[in-house]
């Protein structure tokens, strides 16, 4: 089992350690309740150095990119944060990854823990032209600070206006003392930013631990509370953001996920395209949804969505919101079912009612990166 850069950090911070994609990793730290409000109310710090992260360069760094991700990485500027979808020949998504475009042939992907070694290998096969790549996972970390009061608790330990970076921007900057690529991206549905160290050994790793240690002591009038996996998942779930291997499957395309904004059609080629085109054509089977319940129980993966006594659909992703104080989940639905119909979920044999609901759950202009 890999262990984080600063898992001793984790420990002397008390943290409930558990294994999670070939990770030991921090599930929480005090109550997943207490981590998940903090990220919606103040601000929350998390280790998610168990990201891959590869690095793409060359003069066919562009056309490797281009061959295998969904979104149009021709778009991007330098400093500019892509997602996209990594897909297969049937269009089902192999993973789900931002593309930073570091330089001028300069790229970084971002890929999901559980998948590192399987784009690994699909970088390496769908690399006819020659890019240069490497994985450095390992010797990268990433903390990701969200929040509404992130951005101020980051302010004090940088000269860098933060301010003044748009969202899905990046840029080097010495934060904490520590250069490093500071993006304005997350995975909460809350402004803030995810700061990545490079070049950083697991057998020496003294500025990731005096850079998680600042940020935190930098926080501590804001509100900044250290926050595990627990939390990750619930404030991703609030704000309907995916998680591979639920949302998103080498069964599931990005269309059907309803990730489309993540997908260039128009784009000449990459693998699945073809595959996609067709999708949109014929009509999707099933499409991604949310469901709030309407009834007490909480929605977990794999229970059953029925419409009168048929089941229609399987709950992907379920939980209790610790900021609704209700069952929420997502689920996969045949497109004829709408929004504002009422299903019922089978939870410990019984069906519960609940209704079908955009995301994110919460209220965006009260919570989120675009409250007022």
């Amino acid at each position: 089992m890999k262990r984080l850069h600063i898992s001793n950090i984790h420990r002397s911070l008390g943290a409930q350690l558990v294994e999670y994609a070939g990770w030991e990793m921090p599930l929480s730290y005090t109550s997943l309740a207490e981590e998940h409000m903090a990220v919606r109310n103040a601000t929350g710090i998390f280790d998610a150095s168990h990201m891959g992260e590869f690095s793409v360069r060359g003069p066919k760094a562009l056309d490797l990119l281009q061959g295998i991700a969904t979104n149009d990485a021709s778009k991007l500027v330098v400093g500019g944060v892509q997602y996209a979808a990594i897909t297969n020949d049937r269009g089902g998504t192999r993973d789900d990854v931002f593309v930073y475009r570091l330089g001028e042939s300069d790229y970084m992907i971002v890929c999901n823990a559980s998948n590192v070694e399987k784009i690994g290998s699909w970088l390496s096969e769908k690399n006819k032209a020659g890019a240069e790549i490497k994985d450095i996972t390992m010797t990268t970390t990433l903390f990701a600070v969200q929040g509404p009061k992130a951005l101020p608790a980051l302010q004090e330990i940088t000269d860098f206006e933060l301010g003044k970076m748009k969202r899905f921007r990046a840029a080097w900057a010495d934060i904490g003392g520590a250069v490093a690529l500071v993006s304005r991206t997350g995975y909460t549905g809350e402004d803030g930013f995810e700061i990545f160290l490079t070049n950083e050994p697991t057998s020496n790793p003294k500025r990731a631990e005096k850079l998680w240690m600042t940020i935190l002591k930098s926080g501590e009038n804001y509100g900044i509370k250290s926050c595990g996996l627990g939390a990750r998942d619930t404030v991703r779930l609030e704000a309907g953001l995916c998680l591979y291997g639920n949302e998103l499957t080498e069964e599931i395309s990005p269309l059907e996920a309803r990730i489309e904004y993540a997908v260039s059609l128009e784009k000449e080629n990459f693998t699945g395209l073809e595959a996609l085109r067709e999708q949109k054509k014929s009509g999707l089977k099933e499409i991604r949804v949310g469901l709030r319940m309407l009834e007490p129980g909480i929605p977990r993966r794999g229970y059953g969505i029925f419409r009168d006594d048929t089941k229609v659909g399987e709950i992907s992703s379920g939980t209790f919101s610790p900021l609704l104080k209700v069952g929420i989940a997502m689920g996969y639905l045949p497109p004829e079912i709408k929004t504002s119909e009422t299903v019922s979920v089978e939870i410990h044999e019984k069906k519960r009612t609940a209704k079908i609901v955009e995301w994110p759950f919460y209220n965006p202009s009260m919570y989120g990166h675009k409250r007022k």
